[in-house]
C-alpha cells in the first residue's frame, strides 16, 4: 500500500475536490485528512501523555518521538474509521466513543518533495493502560514511551529545553527492552511547535 493508497484531497478552502494517492498528496501538497489519537495516563496523581516511537525503517521521520497513534483517513473512509489506526499500531482495542474529540487542527510541514497538509482530526484517550497492553505492528511502530505531561508542556512552551521519558521499545532481535531517555524537541517528530502547543492546551482543558 504506502504511497498507493488513495486519500480525499481538499483545496485551500477545505473543498474536497477529488481523491489521489498518498504519493502524489505529500507531492503536490494537496490538503488531506488524518486521525491522531493522544493516550494520557494517570498515576500517583500525576498525568502522564504517552508516545510512540517510529520505526526506524518508516519512509517519513523513522526513529522519531510521535502522536501515540495517528495515521492517514483513507479515501471511503469517515472520522470514526480512524480508530483503525490505534489496534493496527498499537494493538489497543477502543471504541469510537470512548474518545474525547479535541478538534480539528490544521498544520503543514514541508521539506524537499515533501509538502504534508493535514486536517487532523484530535481526539484524546484516557487510559489505564500498562505497557504491556501493547502490541505494536513493528514496521510502523518500535516502541511506546511516557512523559509528565506538565513537562512535556513545558518542553513545547519553552520552559523546560529537555524532559524524561520512559518505556520500552523492541529492539532488533524483537526483544522487548526498556527505554529511558532525556530528550529535546528535536526528538520529535517535526510538527508546527505552535501544533503541539495548541494540542497541550485543549488536553489541559479535558484533565484540569
Amino acid at each position: 500500500m504506502g504511497n498507493q493508497e488513495k486519500l480525499k484531497i481538499f483545496d485551500d478552502n477545505k473543498n474536497q475536490i477529488g481523491v489521489a494517492s498518498r504519493g502524489d498528496v505529500h507531492k503536490h501538497g494537496y490538503w488531506h485528512e488524518a486521525f491522531h489519537c493522544w493516550f494520557i495516563g494517570k498515576e500517583r496523581g500525576k498525568d502522564y501523555i504517552y508516545l510512540q516511537l517510529r520505526s526506524k525503517g518508516k519512509q517519513d521521520y523513522p526513529n522519531l518521538l510521535d502522536i501515540t497513534s495517528a495515521g492517514h483517513l483513507l479515501s471511503d473512509e469517515t472520522v470514526r474509521d480512524g480508530v483503525r489506526e490505534i489496534k493496527e499500531e498499537i494493538g489497543i482495542d477502543v471504541a469510537f466513543e470512548e474518545l474525547v474529540m479535541l478538534g480539528v487542527l490544521d498544520y503543514c510541514v514541508t521539506k524537499e518533495n515533501f509538502i504534508d497538509k493535514e486536517m487532523a482530526h484530535v481526539f484524546l484517550y484516557r487510559s489505564n493502560l500498562s505497557f504491556n497492553d501493547f502490541t505494536l505492528q513493528a514496521e510502523e511502530v518500535s516502541g511506546i514511551v511516557r512523559a509528565n505531561f506538565d513537562d512535556f508542556a513545558d518542553l513545547w512552551f519553552g520552559v523546560k529545553e529537555e524532559i524524561e521519558i520512559g518505556g520500552f521499545e523492541i529492539n532488533h532481535d524483537g526483544k522487548k527492552v526498556e527505554l529511558e531517555e532525556t530528550v529535546s524537541k528535536d526528538r520529535f517528530v517535526p510538527h508546527q511547535i505552535s501544533f503541539y502547543q495548541e494540542v497541550v492546551q485543549r488536553i489541559r482543558e479535558q484533565i484540569k
